[in-house]
């Protein structure tokens, strides 16, 4: 932000430097060219009315003297012609005594009672030259013409050192107002800056530095001060509501196993008609105790600030695949793992552990004997609509499936699809969803290929792995659970 600040600061004072120096540069030169051509001009006029008097006096003898104090004086160059336009004198004696300039335009034009002021390009000379030529009178018949030729190089040499003043002006007033403008930005953005490191902070779970209220702009010092008592009051309420989470999990807990221990103990005196009833009571209060930690699960959940960490991700799966045999063999269901080896994941502390038990759960429960599950993991290779290369757990059943509008509200808390296990809490799929986002992944529900339901899971791989890949070391395995 003090970069952007300074930036346009420095833009809008380059953009002033250069509306004014650059106008003011050209307005120089020209008004000194002017001022040159003018006084050439002048000088010239002068020593053709002495150089005709010179000639009606009958002593064209001393021009060449004349010329020659002339242009050691001005450092120019003179020539003068007669009445036809024929060289009498040339002080630089580029021009021999009697040669005919008539037919050039200034002699001409010069020759017929017009002063000629033009410039002209001569290389061999260094550079510009700028030509005065002037009638030496006002009658019908010129008796004589003078020329003089001025070199424009001092001129350029003065008009170049003022542009390189403005420049060191410009250069000046910049570095000046860099350090002023740093001084401001840095004044402005540090309540930013402390605002930024507070806010980062808070997003960890609590605020060790707050933002200082008596620094910098009015407006910012304010918000400072709203963001203090803001943040005060969400740490005091995300206290409050793990403390809440904290005492329920331990309050219920005890009356719910008490409960439990009650209705078991009525089993050996009640009527065996009654024996049904009394099962599908402690299955009730099975779903309700597995509903209130699910609920628990997901406050602590939504009330801590977690840190993902790499994990290794085939080794998890497979952990949790050889935990579920057991279960699955009951089920005369199959556990098919496969895909790539060696995939490291960010996910949260002892999520991935929860995501996998989850969705392994609710497969089992929907797929019928005979089946299998699969636990597919894809290592998919950095795509261009993804900031980060990403790793997707595949969980796939053979059961009845979902419509489309199930999967969209297959992640609502207490939603079960119409003919789905009443053991289910309906917490499975939204913890599911909490834990990938906390590790900063996403979850979808899609439909398998030969029928049922696909779970993808993607997670963001962590850099060594994305390393490894790039040396060309992936593999792929599969392995069967029964």
């Amino acid at each position: 932000m003090t970069r952007r600040i300074l930036l346009s600061h420095l833009s809008l004072i380059l953009l002033v430097l250069l509306t004014l120096e650059v106008p003011f540069g050209l307005f120089y030169a020209r008004s000194e060219l002017a001022r040159f051509s003018h006084a050439a001009q002048q000088g010239a006029m002068t020593l053709a009315e002495v150089c005709e008097e010179k000639m009606e006096r009958g002593v064209a003898g001393d021009l060449p003297e004349l010329a020659r104090a002339y242009g050691r004086r001005t450092g120019s160059r003179v020539v003068v012609t007669d009445h036809r336009g024929v060289v009498l004198t040339d002080t630089a004696a580029l021009a021999p005594v009697g040669e005919d300039l008539s037919t050039e335009p200034d002699i001409s034009t010069a020759l017929h009672g017009h002063p000629v002021v033009t410039g002209r390009s001569a290389p061999s000379a260094g550079g510009d030259l700028l030509l005065t030529t002037v009638p030496g009178g006002s009658d019908a018949v010129v008796p004589c013409v003078v020329r003089t030729v001025y070199a424009l190089g001092p001129l350029e040499a003065k008009v170049h050192a003022t542009w390189l003043a403005l420049g060191f002006v410009g250069v000046g007033v910049l570095t000046a107002v860099s350090l002023i403008g740093f001084a401001l930005a840095r004044s402005i953005t540090r309540p930013v800056r402390a605002l930024e490191l507070a806010t980062a902070q808070l997003a960890d779970g609590r605020i060790t530095d707050p933002p200082a209220t008596d620094h910098g702009p009015p407006e910012l010092r304010r918000l400072a001060a709203s963001f203090t008592a803001t943040a005060t009051r969400l740490q005091h309420l995300l206290q409050e509501q793990q403390a809440f989470a904290s005492d329920v999990s331990h309050q219920l807990r005890t009356p719910l196993t008490s409960l439990r221990l009650r209705l078991e103990n009525f089993e050996p005196h009640l009527d065996p008609c009654a024996q049904d009833s009394l099962d599908k009571a402690l299955g009730e209060l099975e779903r309700l105790g597995r509903m209130v930690q699910g609920l628990l699960a997901l406050a602590r959940l939504e009330n801590s600030a977690i840190r993902p960490e790499p994990v290794d991700l085939d080794a998890v799966v497979a952990d949790r695949a050889a935990i579920w045999t057991a279960f699955a063999e009951e089920q005369r269901v199959d556990i098919v793992v496969s895909g790539a080896t060696t995939v490291r994941v960010w996910a949260a502390p002892g999520a991935l552990e929860q995501i996998v038990d989850n969705l392994l759960s609710n497969a089992l429960r929907a797929s019928p004997p005979g089946t299998a599950v699969t636990l597919a993991v894809v290592d998919a290779p950095g795509q261009a609509d993804r900031a980060a290369p990403e790793a997707e757990l595949h969980v796939i059943d053979q059961g009845p499936g979902m419509t489309e509008a199930e999967r969209r509200r297959a992640f609502d808390r207490f939603w079960r699809a119409a003919g789905a296990d009443h053991d289910g809490t309906g917490l499975g799929l939204p913890m599911v969803r909490q834990l990938t986002r906390a590790s900063g992944g996403e979850v979808t529900l899609e439909t398998a290929p030969g029928g049922g339901l696909e779970a993808v899971v993607r997670l963001r791989r962590t850099e060594s792995h994305a390393h490894r890949e790039r040396r060309g070391t992936p593999t792929a395995g599969c392995s069967r659970a029964r």
